[in-house]
C-alpha cells in the first residue's frame, strides 16, 4: 500500500513537471470554462426565468454551480487523450517493466489533472466574481462546495482513464470523452430549471449524478433560489443533494478504477 502511494505520487510529479514545460495545455484548458462564464452570463441572464423572475443577477447565481460543474468533468476528455497518447507512445510499457504498482500509473495520471482542474477551477471562481457572482455561505460551506465539484472531477477522471485505455489514439480518446458528456451535462439542472423539461427529461436530469453535484454546490455555496422547489419528481438525489453527489462520485471512482486497472492489465501485455 505504501508503495503504490508513493509510484502514484512520482507519476504525479511527472505529469505535473509535463504541464508546467507545455504551458499551452494550461492556457487552453482556461480559455473555454472563461467563455462559457462570459457567453451565458450575457446572454442568457436576463432571458431565463428563475423562481418566476429574469433578474440577471439571480441567473448568475443559478448559473455558476452548473459552468463550475462542467468544468470539471469536461477535464475527463483531456484525461483520456493523455493516457492515450501515453499508450500510443509506448510509455505506459516502459512503466510496466519498472517494478511499481500496477494502479500507480493510472492513479498519478489523475491526480495529475486533479490539480489542474483545482488551478481552473480558482481562475473560473474569481471571473465569476468579476461578472457579478456572489456566494451567501460562510467560508467552510464554501470550500466545501469546490471539494464536491472536485471530488465529481476526479471521479470522470477515471471514466477517462478507461477510454483513454480502450483507443488507439489520442484524438479518438478526446472525441470519446466529450461524446457522452455534452447530453450528461445537458440534460441536468446545471443552465436551465427542470420544471421546463418533458417529464420524462425532469426524471432522467434529477437523478442525473451531475446534477446532484450542481444541487449541492448551490445549496453550499448559498445560490439556492427562493420559491424553488428542490424537485420536481420528488427524486431522492435532489432532497439530499450534497450526500446524493458524494455517494455518486464514490460510485464512481470505485467502479471505473476497478473497470481502469483491470484495462491496463490486459490492455499493455
Amino acid at each position: 500500500m505504501v508503495q503504490s502511494v508513493k509510484d502514484s505520487l512520482v507519476v504525479a510529479k511527472r505529469n505535473l513537471i509535463r504541464m508546467t514545460r507545455i504551458p499551452e495545455m494550461v492556457i487552453f484548458g482556461l480559455i473555454q470554462p472563461v467563455m462559457f462564464v462570459v457567453l451565458f452570463t450575457y446572454v442568457f441572464g436576463g432571458s431565463i426565468s428563475i423562481g418566476g423572475s429574469t433578474d440577471p443577477q439571480l441567473y448568475k447565481e443559478f448559473l455558476m454551480a452548473g459552468i463550475f460543474a462542467q468544468t470539471v468533468t469536461f477535464a475527463t476528455a483531456g484525461a483520456g487523450a493523455g493516457i492515450a497518447d501515453d499508450m500510443h507512445k509506448g510509455l505506459i510499457d516502459r512503466f510496466r517493466s519498472l517494478p511499481m504498482a500496477r494502479g500507480a500509473v493510472l492513479t498519478g495520471r489523475t491526480l495529475a489533472d486533479l490539480v489542474q482542474t483545482t488551478l481552473t477551477l480558482v481562475v473560473l471562481a474569481g471571473v465569476a466574481l468579476l461578472v457579478g457572482w456572489r456566494t451567501h455561505e460562510n467560508l467552510g460551506k464554501v470550500l466545501c462546495g469546490f471539494l464536491l465539484l472536485l471530488l465529481l472531477g476526479y471521479a470522470f477522471s477515471w471514466i477517462g482513464a478507461l477510454i483513454g485505455l480502450s483507443v488507439r489514439t489520442p484524438e479518438a480518446a478526446t472525441s470519446g470523452g466529450l461524446i457522452w458528456l455534452f447530453p450528461l451535462t445537458f440534460i441536468s439542472n446545471a443552465f436551465v430549471p427542470v420544471t421546463g423539461m418533458p417529464t420524462f427529461l425532469q426524471h432522467v436530469a434529477e437523478w442525473n449524478p451531475f446534477s446532484a453535484t450542481v444541487a449541492g454546490a448551490r445549496e453550499l455555496f448559498g445560490n439556492t433560489m427562493p420559491g424553488m422547489p428542490k424537485s420536481v419528481t420528488g427524486a431522492w438525489p435532489m432532497e439530499h443533494p450534497i450526500l446524493a453527489s458524494v455517494i455518486w462520485s464514490i460510485l464512481i471512482i470505485v467502479v471505473f478504477r476497478t473497470l481502469a486497472v483491470r484495462k491496463y492489465r490486459s490492455a499493455t501485455a
